[in-house]
């Protein structure tokens, strides 16, 4: 007698991989819970010890790779020392490595609805760790003890950081370039630009961070949907 099978054990990255799927190919969401359950074999109940829904996994989804990227950073003993430019930058490439690896997702989050604000709300909760993350890692460039001050240049940076971050996630979406090395250049040119303006008086990477974007946009690289 055949033994029965056994019941598949539903993970977090079970559904999370189902979801994609789902999404990837029939270029939408599932219509309900239910519905996504039902497919893949599991109860409804199983999908919200997990998410409460499928917009905040979507929100969640940044959150792994945010998360996934820091474990693979902290894991190497080098990160530790590195200085503030040189941490942030090895986010950026170890975050937008991940992305690559599941750009259609990704690509498919940001743009699946007609309202920009609604795609961009799907980083909420990205936003919010990073905000953390960029505290962290980011020096005062001016010491000053009064603490209603410190909390107003500290909200300064975080809020910096975060368009930033947002500017090279928007490059990325459209850049064209084999293994998006455009993007690895604007990495560099951003980080290194706006650590001159925040720490130093502006110097020729600021120049060159405007040559390179202004030849971006004469190629059409902003202008694309």
């Amino acid at each position: 007698m055949a033994a029965p099978k056994k019941k598949k054990v539903i993970t977090e990255d079970v559904i999370v991989s189902a979801y994609t799927d789902y999404c990837l190919t029939h270029g939408k969401k599932p219509n309900s819970v239910y519905e996504f359950a039902k497919q893949n074999n599991m109860e409804e109940s199983e999908f919200y010890q997990f998410f409460a829904s499928f917009e905040f996994l979507e929100k969640q989804y940044f959150v792994s790779m945010f998360a996934y990227t820091l474990e693979l950073l902290e894991k190497n003993e080098a990160y530790q020392s590195y200085e503030s430019a040189d941490k942030l930058s090895a986010f950026y490439f170890t975050f937008f490595e991940m992305a690559t690896a599941n750009r259609s997702f990704v690509i498919y989050l940001l743009k699946e609805d007609k309202n920009p604000m609604k795609n961009l709300g799907k980083l909420s909760k990205l936003r919010e760790v990073y905000l953390e993350y960029a505290l962290t890692i980011l020096e005062k460039p001016i010491k000053i003890e009064q603490e209603t001050v410190v909390k107003i240049q500290d909200k300064v940076l975080q809020e910096a950081s975060w368009l930033q971050f947002l500017s090279i996630f928007n490059f990325w979406m459209h850049d064209e370039s084999p293994n998006f090395e455009k993007t690895d250049v604007f990495i560099e040119k951003s980080i290194k630009a706006s650590f001159d303006l925040a720490y130093n008086i502006p110097t020729q990477s600021v120049i060159d961070f405007g040559k390179f974007l202004w030849k971006e946009q004469m190629n059409g690289m902003f202008s694309k949907s």
